[in-house]
């Protein structure tokens, strides 16, 4: 087999073309074979400050028992909705050492959004950031939800300034909306609650589902793809077999700008980095390019990972230059396309390579990357991770020869288990264990891959999949709407931005208005950045709208 895998040969030294799934029995295991060996040193800091390995295991021991006692069993579905906080990981790693199945949830969800992921997954649990209670109690009752943890922004900074970070996010940016959730109980009050009751020891098996990590798809409607412990392990195997040749084993401290309930950073920040006793600087908001420098400059950051946006924004702000990179070992780019001239300049300023890598949800979500020691792959996804295949189909999924044009599949052990409750999509989606991306590319001869274009319709915007048939739901809603259309459109910035081609009912209908809607209903990235009025749109002879030509148009 290893003719028809040309990119074993360009794995880069001390990179296994192998990992073992089957390792570590379940993410528990891993997770607490970390505490072991790390215990006295930081794991997670925010804001400045800091939790140890050790603190992290007492605190997710608590939280989980208190689940426990809550009512909630092993199999129950728990969403975790918060920016990047102390309190993530504590909660992520308490409700796994319950058995419970983690359910990330974008804090930004309008309730309606939050509605759909809360009743598809059947959640009977929520930790929220107070910040977003508001949109929860609009919706609640419709979810089967009993379980109600707050946490504010400040919660776990200590006293003084706990207090103060609060005092502003609450009195003086007034972020946090009013709301009334009966029988709500703050994120400390569970920890001190935990401590009275014991904690059952759940290992957890292989194929268990762990975590419902909602992604969407074709038709538009968001799925939960069933990550298992295998998945799970895998995929962190697989990353730290990938750093490790370029990394200290401890001794690596890590900044953490992307949200850890995104799939990237999941996976790669939370739990395979922290599995190699790397220290994780946790940055809340972003956007916030100022606090992003302050804690670069306030450690010696040796890994960061990141989308094209955020480099570029990065290099464009007048205090970046002024950073120390002499530490930076590793940059990795995911979520949408790093653009050349970013990669360049990237290298150029910092001296350290940005690698791209590729994945979906569906696959835990590494599948390739480049290595993290060249620069002469920028455009390209990489090379499969270890333990992985790839391969080029034509329309009829029979594989294509090297340098033919294609949709991606990809096989190994971190590809889902399926879509929750939906198995015609899961059929639809992976046939004889490959995974169907929907991504068109091709391989090289040395193995590396390339995309080219997108089978479906979905939009990539800051590495968020954004799908025309949700941002057209509720377009059509609109009583001045009669058709619209939802495309991409390429931009600077964000890679891509939505657009919406709408045909009135009411002539008085303006592009504001249309964009007011919107900004309702959906959260700050699906909000269309243009409006176009036409008298109709291009239809099939079955009355398909052609998205394609419109956006060629």
């Amino acid at each position: 087999m290893a003719e028809q895998r040309p990119w074993l040969k360009n794995y880069p030294g001390g990179v296994p073309a192998n990992i073992d799934p089957e390792a570590f029995c379940s993410v528990v295991e891993m997770m607490e074979a970390t505490f072991d060996k790390y215990r006295k040193q930081v794991a997670f800091s925010c804001m400045g400050k800091g939790l140890t390995f050790d603190q992290i295991d007492k605190m997710s021991k608590s939280f989980g028992a208190y689940l426990l006692s809550r009512g909630l069993e092993p199999g129950d579905k728990i969403a975790l909705m918060m920016p990047n906080l102390l309190q993530y990981p504590i909660a992520l790693f308490g409700a796994l050492r319950a058995g419970l199945v983690i359910v990330n949830t974008n804090p930004l969800y309008t309730p309606r959004e939050m509605k759909h992921q809360f009743a598809d997954s059947g959640a009977k649990a929520v930790v929220i950031a107070e910040n977003f209670a508001a949109n929860l109690e609009q919706i609640i009752g419709e979810t089967n939800i009993k379980t109600v943890i707050l946490t504010s922004i400040g919660e776990m900074l200590g006293a003084v300034k706990g207090t103060i970070v609060n005092f502003v996010v609450r009195s003086v940016k007034k972020m946090v909306p009013k709301y009334n959730i009966p029988n709500t109980v703050n994120f400390m009050e569970a920890l001190k609650q935990g401590k009275k009751f014991s904690l059952p020891n759940h290992a957890g098996e292989p194929d268990e589902v762990i975590l419902l990590q909602y992604t969407g798809g074709t038709t538009g409607v968001s799925k939960g793809a069933m990550l298992t412990n295998r998945n799970m392990v895998a995929n962190m195997l697989q990353v730290r077999a990938w750093m490790m040749p370029y990394l200290e084993d401890g001794k690596e401290t890590a900044l953490c700008p992307l949200p850890l309930y995104h799939i990237f950073a999941f996976t790669v920040n939370c739990l395979a980095l922290m599995s190699i006793g790397t220290k994780s600087i946790l940055i809340t908001n972003a956007r916030d390019l100022p606090s992003v420098i302050k804690a670069w400059k306030a450690e010696p950051v040796s890994l960061l990972t990141g989308v094209n946006t955020l480099f570029n924004a990065l290099l464009n702000h007048k205090d970046f230059t002024s950073i120390d990179f002499s530490a930076l070992k590793i940059t990795v780019g995911g979520g949408m396309a790093v653009q050349r001239p970013v990669a360049e300049k990237w290298q150029q300023v910092t001296g350290c390579t940005l690698a791209e890598g590729y994945g979906m949800t569906e696959s835990a979500p590494v599948a390739t990357i480049n290595p993290l020691d060249k620069t002469a792959h920028v455009g390209f996804i990489g090379l499969p991770i270890s333990s992985t295949d790839m391969r080029v189909v034509d329309d009829e999924r029979n594989p294509l020869e090297i340098g033919k044009v294609g949709e991606l599949q990809i096989k190994g052990p971190q590809v889902m288990k399926g879509y929750y409750n939906r198995p015609e999509d899961t059929a639809e989606t992976i046939i004889d264990n490959w995974l169907c991306t929907g991504d068109i590319g091709l391989m090289t001869e040395e193995g590396y891959f390339k995309i080219v274009d997108r089978k479906k319709d979905m939009i990539l915007v800051s590495g968020f999949n954004v799908f025309p048939n949700e941002i057209e739901e509720v377009v059509a809603g609109h009583p001045k709407v009669l058709e619209v259309a939802a495309v991409g459109i390429p931009h600077e910035k964000s890679g891509e931005v939505v657009k919406v081609f709408v045909v009135k009912k009411d002539k008085s209908l303006t592009e504001q208005e249309v964009i007011d809607f919107c900004r309702q209903n959906l959260t700050g990235y699906k909000v269309p950045k243009a409006v176009e009025f036409r008298n109709d749109l291009p239809k099939t002879n079955v009355g398909k709208i052609l998205r394609r030509e419109l956006r060629e148009g």
